[in-house]
């Protein structure tokens, strides 16, 4: 699904602002049909749940409305009219005037309608769309659905941030051509100091293909015609780290003349695993940089522009290279971004909760086995395999994305872990041959339980030695966490990179001593983690948890959000951030130059 662009045939309305909302009436009523009851509005792009102080809005299980009225163009006379969600949190339907037009699963990929026969040139028409922040076992990620002794409806999940629900991202109204282009899929390779563009163009409709290939400045270095082929780019310049160039590939539909033209931002690079090392461009590279969240005050899950320019400049000036998108696919602008200013991305999808040990913390003794046809079980696995083809489908193209990321700290121990998740490594390299897969391990399924690490190309650890285990005592931390780096290098020969570590530190909190959730026990433990980083050979990275705090589910284990990361939430700085930026920036020191 091609990213809304306005180009010389299509055109775009971004439906941002405020919208009608209300919680879904319990009468068993159909508000589509109508304006929504009550006098209540909400902000588009933005989770619903922090926008009101009612708590049965912030903590509602079930369904909610937004609505209102778009006009189509009068100038869109004989085009195609698109509506398109880039995100429901996490389920959607779309209804224009009464009818229904889309439904969608899945909380951060896009979905979108062709609406054409039900609306007109110059008019207006009732948008209205449902979201479910609701999770069961057969979503991604799961959940479960409790009644309280108080007969309320309660969600539960296992996944350590806030359960954010709404429209945290764009809506779109779309002007396509009749006869357009559906999608194009971009590959990339170096010969020498030549670059290679590989295309594939789907086409909605018979049309001649014609591609052209302009550099930064607009200036044409290459063109063909036909719907696959190769471009050759004599002395390329090539997307690195730190330098994000970009071409345009210019895809044109031409009969007679131009009929649709869509532009495609290409980074020319490779990635490889090669032994221990990961390469891009044939050089060995060493990530630097943070699991992040999406997550601010009052807007939750909600993008936003500001943020994402100084969350950029942040990870400048800390020295960091790249970020995991954890624990789920990020807004597209976010990846656009990382592309123009060459930072690496791990992308992941939201399957994060796959592990039923977490409900009894860090134990490794389940309730119920992660893996049954009464939990975890071929449903939800359909479920991840849609999640992993939508983010794929969407991503493909980014030079960023170097690695897809098909889970976070599943229970990758227990029996049935290999049966679920062997088809799904399957599917993402079918998907895409050209980027190695991973996951993140967590730390119970050590390399002697561990059941699927030989499927993937890099092993990505999550690990809390000094703060979830020796807690307090970072001398012992370091031995176990020494221990069981090297125990994953002897049993693997393949790169091994930290995609989570840290502490809690509770802002303003200090001591001489050694205490947790203070900011110098962050620190030391950050310093206790690089000199083990340091001594293991075949590592290729270290990103922190977290870079910023964020806020969770309320409860005993957490005060306020978790308060990991070297940022606060409202990204001031703790002494872990400069102690990050004295490490990443330092001439000689990890990571690439910036």
């Amino acid at each position: 699904m091609l990213k809304p662009r306005d180009t010389a045939t299509r055109e775009t309305i971004k439906l941002d602002g405020l919208w009608r909302f209300a919680v879904d009436p319990a009468d068993g009523s159909e508000p589509w049909r109508g304006a929504l009851a009550g006098d209540l509005e909400a902000a588009v792009p933005a989770s619903y749940n922090d926008l009101f102080v009612d708590p049965a809005i912030r903590d509602h299980v079930g369904w909610v409305w937004y609505q209102r009225t778009v006009r189509v163009p009068r100038g869109w006379t004989g085009e195609r009219v698109l509506v398109r969600v880039d995100a429901a949190t996490h389920a959607g339907r779309v209804y224009v005037d009464d009818a229904l037009v889309a439904e969608h699963s899945g909380g951060y990929t896009p979905f979108q309608a062709d609406v054409t026969e039900l609306v007109r040139p110059g008019e207006e028409f009732r948008l209205s769309i449902a979201v479910s922040g609701e999770l069961t076992n057969t979503t991604i990620p799961p959940g479960r659905v409790e009644t309280t002794a108080a007969g309320r409806r309660r969600q539960t999940y296992l996944h350590d941030f806030y359960n954010y629900a709404g429209l945290p991202r764009s809506v779109w109204l779309l002007s396509v051509p009749p006869v357009h282009v559906e999608d194009v899929t971009v590959t990339t390779a170096i010969e020498g100091t030549t670059g290679v563009v590989g295309f594939a163009v789907e086409t909605d409709g018979p049309a001649e293909v014609r591609v052209r290939l302009l550099d930064a400045d607009g200036d044409q270095v290459a063109e063909a015609a036909g719907p696959s082929g190769e471009l050759r780019v004599p002395e390329a310049v090539l997307w690195r780290p730190g330098a994000g160039y970009l071409y345009t590939l210019l895809v044109e539909l031409v009969d007679d003349a131009v009929i649709d033209s869509y532009p495609v931002p290409v980074g020319i690079r490779t990635v490889e695993v090669r032994g221990t090392e990961f390469l891009i461009n044939g050089d060995p590279f060493y990530f630097t940089g943070f699991g992040k969240h999406e997550d601010s005050a009052v807007r939750g899950k909600g993008h936003d522009d500001a943020y994402l320019v100084h969350d950029f400049q942040l990870l400048d000036w800390i020295g960091a290279n790249s970020f995991r998108t954890s624990h789920y696919p990020y807004a597209e602008e976010v990846l656009d971004f990382a592309d123009r200013h060459g930072i690496v991305v791990i992308d992941e999808t939201a399957a994060v909760g796959l592990n039923l040990a977490m409900g009894g913390g860090l134990t490794g003794r389940p309730p119920l086995p992660t893996f049954s046809p009464e939990t975890i079980n071929d449903e939800t696995r359909a479920a991840h395999a849609q999640a992993i083809r939508e983010l794929i489908n969407r991503d493909k193209n980014h030079p960023s994305v170097v690695m897809w990321c098909l889970t976070n700290e599943p229970a990758s121990q227990e029996d049935g872990a290999r049966a679920y998740f062997e088809p799904l490594a399957t599917l993402a390299r079918e998907l895409d041959p050209t980027r190695p897969i991973t996951y993140a391990n967590v730390m119970f399924a050590g390399p002697d339980q561990d059941q699927i690490a030989d499927l993937f190309d890099v092993i990505c650890l999550n690990r809390y030695h000094g703060w979830y285990v020796a807690n307090g005592d970072l001398a012992s931390a370091e031995v176990k966490l020494e221990a069981d780096l090297r125990r994953w290098v002897e049993r693997h020969g393949k790169p091994i990179m930290m995609t989570e570590y840290g502490a809690d530190a509770m802002p303003g909190l200090h001591s001489v001593w050694d205490v947790p959730w203070t900011e110098e026990y962050q620190a030391d433990l950050l310093r206790m983690y690089h000199r083990v980083f340091d001594r293991i050979d075949g590592f290729v990275g270290e990103q922190v948890w977290n870079f910023a705090d964020f806020r969770t589910a309320p409860g005993i284990h957490r005060v306020d959000g978790n308060k990991k990361g070297v940022f606060t939430r409202s990204r001031d700085p703790k002494a872990a951030a400069h102690l990050l930026r004295e490490r990443w920036t330092a001439p000689g020191g990890r990571g690439a130059p910036r």
